[in-house]
């Protein structure tokens, strides 16, 4: 991510943090949620329904094609 994003980011945790308060985060990577948790975050979400989902039938597809058919294109909706 933009690195002023990413400031804003973990200066709002320890913030939260610093008020006594819960703090949380939405992270879709591994690597931001495991950053977010370094800066103080007392949980983290690491997916959202939708692309764990796309994601699990993605996988599950991939087991029944050969790959000849020419690259596959990721998208959602």
């Amino acid at each position: 991510g933009h690195p002023e994003v990413q400031r804003i980011i973990e200066t709002s945790i320890r913030r939260i943090r610093a008020a006594g308060k819960a703090a949380g985060f939405l992270a879709v990577a591994p690597d931001m949620a495991q950053q977010c948790l370094a800066w103080g975050a007392n949980f983290v979400a690491v997916g959202v329904d939708t692309m764990l989902y796309s994601d699990a039938l993605d996988q599950r597809l991939a087991m029944f094609k050969s790959g000849k058919n020419g690259p596959r294109v990721k998208g959602s909706y």
